[in-house]
Formats: C-alpha cells, sequence, structure tokens
C-alpha cells in the first residue's frame, strides 16, 4: 500500500503544480511561473487558500480583469518560447466567461497556459448557485463548457480523485509541442474543498522537457528532392521556428543554401532585420522584396506556420503555378496543408537534417542576388516612410521611426490589432529571436498592455515596449495598474486616431462609407475628448502627450530611465497607411448595392479573386 496525504482537491492541485519543473540552459527551475488569480465566491474559499498555502513555491498574482490576466499569462508563455507558462483561475460565471477570448488567442497561437475557472456545486444542492447559468434542458451544463471548443483539453472536476488524471493530461498537453495550446479544468467549488487520501507519488517532482521529434526519412527524401530541383526556393518562417528556437540552425541553412527568408507576424525576429538573407515581412503586411520573391517562388520551404489568409495574400500570393510547398511543422494538420509535401518535425530538428542531406547545394547565385537588390529597395522605401516629420497628426509609420530610433531593435516590442500590425509588420527592425511579440493570431484588441506585462514578467531585465492605438487602449488598460503594483515597468505609446482607424481605411477600400468607425463619423452628441495621459497618471503610471515625433522621441530616451510604466500618447492621422509593400487580401464586398462606390468595389474584388489558387 503507497502512502498517501490527506489533502483537498484545490490542495492536492496547487501542491502538483509546484513540483512541475523544466530544465532551460542547463538550470532547473518551475515550469509554472505562477498562478494569475481574481478571487469570487467560486474559487476564494478552495483553490484561494490552497494558494495562499503554496505562495512561496507558486507565487499569486492579482489582476484586475480576468480576461486581461489570462493574457499576461499566454504572453508570459510566448516570451518563454512555451518553456514555461502560468495558469489563471477565477470564480463561475462572468468571471470565468471572461477568460474564454484569451483561451480562443491561445488556442489559436498554439499557446500553454491552464484555465482554472470555478464552476457549480456538484452535489446541485444549493441550485441554483450565485452566477449560475441555468439551461432548461441540460443539467449538468455551465458556462464552463463555453471553453471546450477552445481548449485542447477540456475536464470538469466533480470528484476529488478526478484532478489526478485530469492534472497528468494537462501537462502532457501543455508540454507537447504538437497539440500544444488551452488546458481548462472546471473545478466545482464544492469539490475544491473535498479531501481525499492522495497517493504521495502524485507530488513527485517532475522534470519535463521539449520534445523534438526527427522527420520521416520518406517525408525527408521527397523534400530534399525538391529542394535540390528548385531555382527559385524561398523559406517561409513562421512562430514554430521560434517556439522550436530554431534560429540559429535557421540562419545556417539559409545562410549555406543562400535561400532567402521571409517571416510571418508570427514568425518575424527569426532572424535578425539586418540579416541578409531575411526579405522581412510577407503576404498582405509583407514587403516589396519578400512578396517579389514569394510571386515567383517555385519552391516554398514553410516552417512552423499555418499559412493563414494574411500570409499567402489570401492564397493569391503564390503565382508560379508549377510551385511545390513543404511544410515543415511538428503539426500534421498544418505540414500538410495545400497540398504541401508534409515533413513533420521539431523545427531545429528538421532544418538540421535538411542542411546535412543537402550540404553543398546552393540555390541559384542569380536567384540570391535579385533578393538581395530587392531587399535594398525596399530598405530605402523604408526609410522613406518612417523618415521624422514636423507634421502635426504623423502617420503610424512615422511613429514606428521615432520608436525604432529612440529605442533601438534591443527592446522587445510588442501589438496586437488595429493599424500598428500591418505596419510594424512591414517597417519594425528587429533584433534578437522573440524581441518582435505579434498576437496577430486572433488579432485581440485589448491584449497589448496585458500582453506586455506577462513579456516583462519573463524578460525582467528587457526593455518592455508596447505600441498601441487608442481603441485598444479604451478596451482594456486595466493591467497599467497591475504592472506598476508588481513594479513591472513598461513604455507604452499610444497612437490616438481617434477611432478605429484601421477597420475605416478597410471600409472606405470596400467601398464603404465612412460609418462607425472613427468618432466623428460615430453616432454622438458630443465628441470625445479623452485625456489619455491623465487617465494613465491616475493609475500610477508616469505619463505625458507629445506634441511631434521630436517630443516623442526625447520622451522615450526619458523613458529608459523611469522607474515606472512610462505612456507616452501622440495624435496620429486615421487615413494615411504605408502603399509600399502589401498585397491584396479577400474581404467580401456586397454584390448588390444602391450606392455606386460599393458596385465598383465589388467589380474590382472579382478581379482580384481570378488571382486565387483554389485548391492549393
Amino acid at each position: 500500500m503507497s502512502k498517501t496525504i490527506r489533502l483537498t482537491m484545490a490542495q492536492a492541485l496547487t501542491r502538483f503544480l509546484s513540483r512541475q519543473m523544466t530544465e532551460i540552459d542547463g538550470k532547473k527551475m518551475p515550469i509554472f511561473g505562477g498562478v494569475w488569480a481574481i478571487f469570487g465566491h467560486g474559487n476564494v474559499a478552495g483553490i484561494g487558500e490552497a494558494l495562499y498555502q503554496v505562495r512561496n513555491e507558486l507565487p499569486t498574482f492579482r489582476a484586475h480583469n480576468e480576461q486581461a490576466m489570462a493574457h499576461a499569462a499566454i504572453a508570459y508563455a510566448k516570451a518563454n518560447f512555451r518553456s514555461r507558462f502560468m495558469a489563471a483561475t477565477s470564480s463561475i460565471g462572468p468571471g470565468a466567461l471572461n477568460m474564454v477570448t484569451a483561451a480562443a488567442l491561445a488556442h489559436v497561437n498554439r499557446l500553454p497556459v491552464l484555465f482554472l475557472p470555478g464552476d457549480v456545486f456538484a452535489n446541485r444542492i444549493p441550485d441554483p448557485v450565485l452566477q449560475q447559468a441555468e439551461d432548461f434542458s441540460d443539467g449538468t451544463a455551465t458556462v464552463n463548457d463555453c471553453f471546450r471548443p477552445v481548449s485542447r483539453y477540456f475536464d470538469r472536476i466533480t470528484r476529488p480523485e478526478q484532478i489526478i488524471p485530469a492534472l497528468s493530461r494537462a501537462m502532457q498537453v501543455l508540454t507537447d509541442p504538437a497539440d500544444c495550446g488551452p488546458v481548462t479544468l472546471s473545478l466545482c467549488q464544492d469539490v475544491q474543498a473535498e479531501a481525499y487520501d492522495y497517493p504521495e507519488s502524485f507530488f513527485a517532482e517532475r522534470v519535463w522537457h521539449q520534445r523534438r521529434p526527427r522527420p520521416d526519412r520518406h517525408e525527408l527524401a521527397a523534400a530534399v528532392a525538391a529542394l535540390k530541383g528548385a531555382k527559385k526556393p524561398l523559406i517561409i518562417a513562421g512562430g514554430g521556428v521560434l517556439y522550436s528556437q530554431a534560429s540559429y540552425e535557421l540562419a545556417k541553412f539559409a545562410g549555406g543554401a543562400g535561400v532567402p527568408v521571409c517571416e510571418t507576424q508570427g514568425g518575424k525576429s527569426s532572424l535578425p532585420d539586418d540579416h541578409p538573407l531575411n526579405m522581412a515581412a510577407v503576404g498582405v503586411t509583407g514587403t516589396s522584396a519578400a512578396n517579389r520573391l514569394a510571386e515567383e517562388a517555385d519552391v516554398v520551404l514553410a516552417i512552423g506556420t499555418r499559412l493563414q489568409d494574411f500570409t499567402t495574400g489570401s492564397w493569391a500570393l503564390f503565382k508560379n503555378s508549377g510551385k511545390t510547398i513543404i511544410g515543415l511543422n511538428v503539426q500534421p494538420f498544418d505540414a500538410g496543408k495545400h497540398r504541401a509535401l508534409p515533413l513533420v518535425a521539431d523545427a531545429a530538428e528538421g532544418l538540421a537534417e535538411l542542411g546535412a542531406a543537402l550540404k553543398g547545394w546552393k540555390a541559384p547565385a542569380a536567384w540570391t542576388d535579385n533578393a538581395a537588390k530587392g531587399k535594398e529597395a525596399w530598405q530605402a522605401d523604408a526609410a522613406k516612410v518612417t523618415a521624422s516629420t514636423n507634421a502635426a497628426s504623423p502617420s503610424d509609420a512615422q511613429v514606428i521611426g521615432a520608436v525604432q530610433r529612440a529605442m533601438g531593435s534591443g527592446v522587445t516590442l510588442l501589438h496586437a490589432a488595429g493599424g500598428l500590425p500591418g505596419e510594424l509588420h512591414k517597417l519594425w527592425q528587429a533584433g534578437a529571436p522573440g524581441s518582435y511579440h505579434a498576437e496577430y493570431g486572433f488579432s485581440t484588441m485589448g491584449y497589448e498592455i496585458a500582453g506586455g506585462l506577462g513579456t516583462k514578467m519573463a524578460k525582467p531585465g528587457e526593455e518592455v515596449v508596447v505600441m498601441i492605438g487608442d481603441g485598444s487602449y479604451l478596451m482594456l488598460n486595466s493591467e497599467i495598474a497591475t504592472s506598476v503594483m508588481l513594479g513591472l515597468k513598461l513604455t507604452i505609446v499610444l497612437l490616438d486616431n481617434r477611432g478605429y482607424g484601421c477597420i475605416n481605411r478597410l471600409q472606405m477600400a470596400t467601398g464603404g462609407a465612412n460609418f462607425n468607425n472613427l468618432l466623428k463619423d460615430s453616432r454622438h452628441e458630443i465628441l470625445p475628448d479623452i485625456d489619455f495621459a491623465a487617465h494613465a497618471a491616475s493609475m500610477g503610471a508616469i505619463s505625458e502627450k507629445v506634441p511631434s515625433i521630436a517630443g516623442l522621441e526625447n520622451a522615450l530616451r526619458k523613458a529608459k530611465t523611469n522607474d515606472r510604466t512610462t505612456v507616452l500618447v501622440i495624435d496620429t492621422d486615421p487615413l494615411v497607411s504605408t502603399d509600399a509593400g502589401g498585397h491584396w487580401w479577400d474581404v467580401a464586398v456586397p454584390e448588390v448595392s444602391a450606392r455606386p462606390q460599393v458596385n465598383a468595389a465589388r467589380k474590382a474584388y472579382d478581379e482580384k479573386r481570378q488571382m486565387q489558387s483554389v485548391g492549393d
């Protein structure tokens, strides 16, 4: 009979989490960086008390918004290249539902996070309990069922011993490179407090290592043959390159074979911007250098990418009818997309074996030289649009230029939704791997500040710069106060174009009238005049509204020496975006309209759709 220890389910859960370890650069450390918690009646007595007991081994962090704290946890995992992660716990009802958006974000981006929402009573005696949403036809349904489609693994714990297999399965998913994503363990609140005699062996320390599957020999042979026959090969580096920490292998492979590289939003910073073979961004928000090569490429080695529509220009970018795509990906679902030759493997292992099998092979020199000339031309275009200006309301690109000049490439730059992702993807000059942190898989407004907080927790010694629009700021800004409270300094650059400028431009481009996006075009009695600097200051930040690009650069230099989070606000033009680079994106335009502008846009749309490679 094995030794047992009597604990509540919640105590068993927190003790188990505190004993899970990982190894980074030869140093053993806890795999969980902590637990984000907002307590309510559904978790304060059970898991709240249990977290208190392990607070020295498993720190608990308090936030102001459940969605935001989950964003912070997800950003922490992303900044750690999935080698470490966090958990997030809420009460039942609205607290739990607030985390569902974050769960979807983690699901899309293949990022590990453990959700621990409270749930109704398993015994159903206090029925309905406060905040319970009743289903008239299903007594087992709760709001936590909303997590099911956006979790890689979901379990509802209705007996205390069920936590044993559930936690084992949770760790397998959180650490699996292919199935990695959010795990939800829905914790019935009475069961959190119930005791059970748990085997002591369940709490033995375990060290988890990143699995690195190597390629199948048949798939490797097919990929090698395709590359050997290529006249115009191109590499697309996705987020999987960074998750695998395969930047060295990518640089070695590309440099040895002379193959140009372009990067997705998730893959940007896989190579430093100044690497001679890095053509930078590809796709809808791509550079002219990268997109020209993508149009001509006969073999595309897609590494660690989902090949979503922004990367492929809605499948109109790759114009070579005889092209072959090689999908080097740890997840077979992604490796075989669009009739690709699958090469199912870890990015680093796959690149190493490709390099060994292709030793001595090089892309035609004319192709590599042509790529270099294209990069030089793009750099000249980018320098023009990011140059300093005296304009009262500069463009996003000009603000990006100011941040780049003042802060350099040594910072970690973070952003998410709106117009900034497109401009930053093209124009930001990233340095070290992971220094460009974009949430553009789910494009979640409100991720930025909370994500910056989680990134700073993962990189406490680095400067973290958050760029955010006024729309995202107004959606979710509460974790400025948390960053000040925790002593985690961020530099936040807030671009105020008085509305949803990106979608307003899209509305105009598809023939629509200016409607309900910019504040001035929305129904109003009085136009808002929001003092963002004063608002940020009220949460404890150092803040300033700067009058110009020169003023922004000066303020950014001062922000480096500030002792806490700094928010710098600048007015920008909502109508200007960078014309250089880019590609068409499929946004359906109405077939019939009373407005001639929409009919004209539909005609242009139908013409553009002819470029799409249906079935590829």
